[in-house]
């Protein structure tokens, strides 16, 4: 039910269960991580400067497929500790800018698939929040950090306890994704955007990436941060996007930037 599809410098990863509303279980998060893997590794050779992470059909992921789980036999700590949690570690560190076209269901799992992403575009209409409440079962796959950490404590509880679902404009605006978009144009945009991206400077790119979660793992302080920040435009210094970017800019031209691949500057 995954796909993996490698054009142009962009690693497309593709949610293929939509009768199931991209629902995963235990196989299908196999799936998901060798696609990672694979996209890791044309990262790695220079062919990928940036990820998307879509599903097909009404929903983005309903999170875990329970259709034929038995909940006396069900090792809920191996599926998530064992298999979801690494993937998701897997998919937040991935070796380029990451993106996800969120529509429908964003639910769980699913969740946590948006929350280890870099950048999240929804649509306007999406849902997202915590079901569980109607399964005796609680908020997983990193939900209650990002919604403690967007909505308070008395949101993130409303939230739970209710069931209630929030649309992608309001997730937006609360502060939990980044841009609500028309859910016709959705995929079409969030790929424009990738598109764009995937030929910037990426190589720097991840050095933001790198600082930001540092500072929202590690609480960073402002000066600590500024410190980091410092280090990573030194190491960038020696690059050759950086070369081009400063000889570019002095040029009055495009800079044209190798990305993720970039070589030392020629000294």
């Amino acid at each position: 039910m995954i796909e993996l599809n490698l054009a142009d410098g962009i690693a497309e990863v593709v949610l293929n269960a939509p009768e199931k509303m991209n629902a995963l279980n235990a196989e299908a998060l196999a799936e998901l991580e060798k696609a990672y893997d694979a996209a890791a590794a044309a990262a790695s050779r220079g062919e990928v400067r940036a990820l998307l992470l879509r599903g097909e059909g009404r929903g983005f992921c309903a999170g875990r497929d329970i259709s034929g789980v038995t909940p006396a036999d069900d090792d809920v700590l191996g599926y998530l500790g064992g298999k979801v949690t690494p993937l998701l570690q897997k998919m937040s560190a991935f070796p380029a800018p990451t993106f996800a076209a969120v529509q429908g269901a964003c639910l769980g799992v699913g969740l946590g698939l948006a929350i280890a992403t870099d950048v999240v575009y929804v649509a306007e209409n999406a849902k997202i929040g915590s079901p569980f409440a109607n399964l005796g079962a609680t908020l997983d796959s990193g939900g209650h950090w990002l919604f403690t950490e967007r909505l308070g404590a008395h949101r993130t509880l409303d939230l739970i306890y209710t069931a209630e679902l929030i649309s992608g404009a309001e997730a937006v605006a609360s502060g939990l994704f980044s841009r609500a978009l028309p859910a016709e144009s959705l995929l079409e945009d969030t790929r424009g955007i990738v598109a764009k991206v995937a030929t910037g400077a990426t190589g720097a790119f991840l050095a933001s990436k790198e600082l930001v979660a540092q500072v929202r793992d590690q609480r960073l302080g402002l000066w600590e941060s500024v410190a980091q920040e410092n280090q990573a435009q030194a190491d960038l210094c020696g690059t050759a996007d950086y070369a081009e970017g400063f000889a570019a800019f002095q040029e009055k031209r495009r800079p044209v930037f190798q990305g993720v691949a970039s070589t030392p500057a020629p000294r």
